[in-house]
């Protein structure tokens, strides 16, 4: 018996996927990724139990963090935005930056409002870098990938970007990090967002935002990012995450 709570996969796609339910609709479970930021819906027959004591999601990539050994140095590190639509993994996300020793502030906000609320909350915060995500999906049995209609938040997404935008139109002043698991890649990127998912239309960590944000707030304004080197940071690399090379957003100062 399939209870909620209970992890599971699904065998119609070869239980590629770990999921915890979150709700029971008769024979109908409703579904939310534990690694990555993903809902989804099986009938309890496609499904599989799987031993919660078995899932172990151990994806913390490595840093940079040469910057915290020079001593003759101060390090004044961007702050962070973030905007999740997603209690939980928003979690996840404020424990990295802790970790990373990078100060974020965090909203669980739902995607369909985030728009309407990020001005206010940029002219508060005041960040270098904004975080906007949560969750999405792109329905394949629509077909066309360019019709933003076929994604569950990427419009959501696209107007928020577009409303940080009016709020600081360069982009190297604010840096945008836009997007969830197979989200609309192109429409984020001409919306104004730095950086942004899905270009092949997968699934994404529920990290891979936040590597994003943690590399450019510990990489010095003076200094380029090596853009290929941050991809492969995360969980799978060009093809759930990509955007534009720019510098990074912390100030370095002498002496310490």
């Amino acid at each position: 018996m399939i209870e909620i709570g209970d992890y599971i996969t699904r065998n119609s796609y070869k239980n590629d996927t770990v999921f915890k339910v979150i709700n029971r609709k008769k024979d109908l479970l409703i579904l939310k990724g534990v690694e990555y930021r993903l809902y989804a819906d099986a009938p309890v027959s496609d499904c599989v139990l799987v031993d919660k004591k078995k899932v172990k999601d151990d994806f913390k990539p490595k840093i940079n963090d040469d910057y915290l050994e020079r001593n003759e140095f101060f390090y004044l590190i961007g702050k962070i935005l973030h905007l999740d639509g997603d209690d939980t993994y928003l979690k996840r996300c404020i424990d990295f930056y802790k970790e990373n020793n990078v100060y974020a502030v965090g909203k669980k906000i739902d995607e369909k409002t985030i728009a309407s609320e990020i001005k206010g909350l940029l002219e508060d915060i005041k960040p270098d870098i904004v975080v906007i995500t949560g969750h999405d999906a792109y329905y394949h049995k629509n077909g066309d990938k360019k019709n933003i209609k076929n994604y569950q938040n990427s419009e959501n997404f696209v107007k928020a970007v577009k409303e940080a935008r009016k709020y600081e139109k360069d982009h190297e002043k604010l840096i945008i990090i836009a997007g969830a698991c197979q989200s609309a890649y192109e429409d984020l990127i001409k919306a104004g967002a730095n950086f942004a998912s899905s270009p092949k239309r997968i699934n994404i960590h529920a990290l891979d935002p936040a590597i994003i944000a943690v590399t450019l707030a510990t990489t010095s304004r003076t200094k380029e990012i090596d853009l290929f080197d941050m991809l492969s940071k995360t969980r799978n690399g060009k093809d759930g995450m990509g955007g534009l090379i720019c510098n990074g957003t912390m100030f370095v100062g002498y002496p310490r």
